[in-house]
């Protein structure tokens, strides 16, 4: 009998997109974080992209403090893999976004690919109203923000954690990201398999469009072969569409409360779990398998949670 699919799904629990004002159901405090990222990896998720807040203010913390508070509990809770952000928030310089990482040797860390414009401003319109705390406001309507990530911030990420055998999860915007990364697999700089995230549908990068969808995938194919391991993960409403095709045409996805606070057409989800209970049914209706982690570890050749540093 020939064998399934596996799928890997990704939660990304909190992020620094939205802002707690918009959703009762973001988490904020490292216990929110923490049983956030345990009640995803219980749906199913075999990976958690994890950022910290402050707990008091939901601004984003990219202190190795504020990581500390919540990695021990969800390693000794859970058997899932965890991704730390090199992302950060796009207004913090590359220093400042790399320390968690290089401070705890995680199996994976995100890596974005290329410098972008990045516009927050669109989801004024929905929740400029509700907004409690100041920085919010200053955040949202900033029209003005880059998410630098050039050649030499690619780099310094790759260098800094070279040692430590993590491995990346490169986050992939715009084709021309694709071709940055072809950049530093051609210099040996990140080895095979590949594990590429491509973004859809937020705003300064590539749209959600399906045809989107296959172009990236063909010119990932074309510059990687079959040196990578694909995944997609779409903002705001296109999370599920994007998912759904997606996971049909052979890849791994990402949902959770970073990339969308929707579980459907103006319903708030409740938690980062049933976003990934959704695409899990999605999965399994299409005859695929939810990839466990430690099968997740194998097809992306990690090295183990007993090797990282919390």
């Amino acid at each position: 009998m020939a064998t399934k699919r596996k799928v890997i799904i990704t939660c990304a629990v909190t992020g620094a997109i939205h802002t707690p004002s918009m959703s009762p159901h973001l988490p904020v405090t490292p216990q929110e974080i923490a049983e956030a990222a345990i009640g995803a990896a219980e749906a199913g998720a075999a990976i958690v992209h994890l950022h910290a807040r402050n707990p008091e203010t939901g601004e984003p913390d990219q202190s190795p403090e504020a990581f500390a508070k919540f990695l021990p509990v969800i390693k000794q809770r859970s058997n899932v893999v965890i991704n730390l952000t090199t992302g950060g928030a796009p207004t913090m310089p590359i220093e400042e976004r790399v320390r968690p990482a290089a401070t705890f040797a995680p199996e994976v860390a995100s890596l974005n690919l290329g410098s972008m414009n990045f516009g927050l401003f669109g989801m004024l319109d929905r929740f400029g109203d509700q907004l409690e705390h100041e920085w919010e406001k200053t955040y949202l309507s900033n029209k003005d923000i880059i998410f630098r990530n050039t050649f030499g911030q690619i780099e310094h990420v790759l260098t800094t954690c070279a040692g430590n055998e993590t491995r990346f999860e490169f986050e992939c915007y715009d084709t021309a990201h694709l071709y940055n990364l072809k950049h530093f697999f051609d210099r040996g700089m990140v080895a095979a398999p590949l594990f590429i995230q491509t973004v859809f549908g937020l705003q300064g990068g590539i749209g959600a469009h399906p045809e989107d969808v296959m172009h990236m995938k063909r010119t990932a194919d074309r510059l990687f072969g079959d040196s990578y391991r694909w995944s997609v993960l779409g903002a705001g409403r296109n999370q599920i569409p994007v998912a759904t095709m997606a996971a049909a045409m052979g890849a791994n996805v990402r949902v959770g409360l970073e990339d969308s606070l929707w579980a459907g057409p103006g319903k708030f989800a409740e938690s980062n779990a049933e976003q990934v209970r959704i695409v899990r049914a999605i999965i399994e209706g299409l005859g695929f398998e939810v990839a466990t982690p430690d099968e997740a570890r194998a097809m992306l050749a990690l090295k183990g949670g007993d090797r990282v540093a919390f």
